[in-house]
């Protein structure tokens, strides 16, 4: 206990900042005076230093080692700007870094990125940061269009309006292969982690009064000029785009005003934006969860659609990386799967691309149908593990996705999940079937004429206990399934020991000989196993509806066996 206090005590020295000085105080205090919750809530503060990695840094924002604030910060800004000055001194560079640096709306993001620029510039690195809140993409964008060696996004994406994250991209000189602009994977995360992990104080660390460039609103224009050209302007095709009616929802983000530049600039004028959702807000009043696929969080934009008449909803999430699509089905709305989503980008990418060299990926977690269509028009197919940061880094990808609705439609612009161009490349699919008196639906039908039905679903098994969840794995691992759906298991594989080319990874992939396949594996970001299910059925004919509700039925049968397997 007083190995805490004085820990606790030491962070109140050391934290730049009033508000978190007086929050840890405030629950000092209440552990001194013997409240068994303040002390609990100090070893949780005090458990470690919030994790770097591959995903850089996310938490709940707060004070103390194990959350998301200033002082974290500081530190991960200098451990990043001692890992860009020792990779350019390897390479025999005697030149500054360049670093550009974008934020959110979510509570203390501008500060972060001040400091993150304050830290750079002291130590000596060009930082560029961006002009106001904007999306992850721009951030993305920017990083490739500056040629900077480093990025730093100041974002929790679709977390809960209490975390904030700080994602790192690296390129310009230090990463100039596929990855180059990329999120970071391994080994660069552990070495930043390293570097961070060597700074002894917040005080130790120089942070410049000024010095940074704010850059102009021209990094925006650029990233919208050159999304919008991969549709081609608004003159040409005014009439046919001018007729998709448009409901948009940047669910309280910062994707809002971007996205609407990008629709309205490619001739798409009937945008109708949620009011209620529209404004940047870090408190995300009217969802429970600022996540697209959640339940209820698009039930505004739904309701708008059906008065509007709409073609077509598009919803972003917070930073606008992703991005989900609803449209109507048998005369209802319906938000569509990601793997439906991305299986329509990928058809619509393949048919223009030429065959050759070119490639379409996606993660191994998400739907089998991509490598069909890659296979269709004469495309290689790649699966990578879960997550952009491997999706990114396919060489001569034309098309990468993966099922948590990100998609990356345009490699050379964004090498990330971008769900402002995703969103734009289907409201232009959406205008061309409009033309044609057809839809949505008629296209996902097409699909299944092409290639059957590839129906995916998803089931989760939550933990209060972390330990159950190896336990689970390591279960599952010694007695699987010898059946899925009442078809034979006809091949068990442990990810750990690589899978199909891949690097280990925990995770268990059974696929059955009807064709059902199921990948289990630990969640990277919540306390969950996640088990990823998909069914195969040919069509006969054109029975495109009864494959479906072969399917369907399947699927059923397919969610008992494994929510059994669970133990859930």
């Amino acid at each position: 206990m007083e190995d805490l206090l004085a820990k606790a005590e030491a962070w109140i020295e050391d934290d730049p900042d009033a508000v978190t000085r007086e929050e840890l105080a405030g629950v000092l205090e209440a552990a001194v005076g013997g409240s068994a919750e303040a002390v609990a809530d100090l070893e949780d503060r005090f458990r470690g230093f919030l994790e770097f990695g591959t995903a850089g840094l996310r938490g709940r924002i707060g004070a103390g080692p194990n959350r998301m604030n200033r002082a974290v910060v500081i530190r991960a800004a200098a451990g990043l700007a001692r890992y860009m000055t020792d990779a350019l001194a390897e390479l025999g560079v005697d030149s500054p870094g360049r670093v550009v640096i974008g934020y959110d709306a979510r509570h203390g993001s501008h500060d972060f990125a001040l400091d993150t620029a304050a830290v750079m510039t002291a130590a000596g690195h060009e930082a560029l940061l961006l002009p106001r809140t904007l999306p992850t993409p721009v951030l993305a964008f920017a990083t490739r269009l500056l040629d900077a060696d480093a990025g730093v996004m100041v974002t929790a994406s679709h977390n809960p309006p209490q975390d904030n994250g700080y994602k790192v991209y690296l390129g310009g000189r230090i990463v100039t292969d596929e990855g180059q602009g990329a999120q970071i994977v391994p080994p660069y995360d552990a070495e930043i982690a390293a570097r961070i992990a060597a700074v002894p104080s917040v005080e130790s660390v120089p942070r410049a009064a000024d010095g940074w460039q704010m850059l102009g609103e021209g990094v925006v224009d650029d990233y919208v000029a050159r999304v919008v050209g991969l549709v081609g302007p608004a003159d040409p095709v005014a009439g046919r785009r001018a007729a998709t009616r448009i409901v948009l929802t940047p669910l309280h983000g910062v994707g809002g005003d971007t996205m609407e530049r990008v629709l309205r600039a490619a001739g798409f004028d009937q945008v109708h934006t949620v009011v209620e959702q529209a404004e940047p807000d870090p408190d995300f009043p009217t969802v429970d969860f600022p996540n697209p696929e959640e339940k209820g969080a698009i039930d505004l934009a739904l309701a708008l659609a059906e008065s509007v008449d709409a073609t077509l909803v598009i919803a972003n999430d917070p930073d606008a990386d992703r991005c989900a699509v609803a449209t109507k089905v048998d005369g209802r709305w319906t938000m569509l799967h990601g793997d439906v989503v991305g299986s329509l980008l990928g058809e619509r990418i393949a048919s223009r691309t030429p065959a050759g060299s070119h490639v379409l990926a996606n993660s191994i977690v998400s739907s089998q149908q991509l490598g069909a269509i890659a296979e269709a028009h004469g495309l290689g197919h790649a699966n990578t593990l879960t997550g952009f940061k491997w999706i990114g880094r396919t060489p001569r990808m034309v098309f990468g996705y993966e099922e948590a609705l990100g998609y990356c439609v345009a490699p050379d612009l964004v090498r990330d999940k971008d769900g402002i161009s995703a969103a734009l490349l289907m409201a232009d699919f959406v205008s061309d079937l409009l033309a044609e008196g057809r839809t949505l639906a008629d296209a996902i039908d097409d699909l299944a004429r092409a290639y059957g039905v590839y129906l995916t679903s998803q089931v989760s098994a939550r933990y209060a206990d972390l330990a159950e969840i190896p336990a689970t794995m390591a279960r599952l691992m010694a007695s699987p399934p010898a059946a899925l759906a009442g078809s034979p298991v006809v091949a068990t594989d442990d990810m750990s020991a690589g899978f199909r080319g891949l690097p280990g990874t925990t995770g268990l992939h059974l696929a059955a000989e009807s064709g059902a396949r199921v990948i289990v594996r630990p969640s990277g970001t919540e306390p969950k196993v996640k088990a990823y299910l998909e069914v195969v059925v040919p069509v006969e004919g054109d029975d495109v509806a009864g494959a479906k509700a072969a399917a369907a039925e399947t699927m059923e049968a397919l969610r008992a066996d494994v929510t059994t397997a669970l133990g859930i």
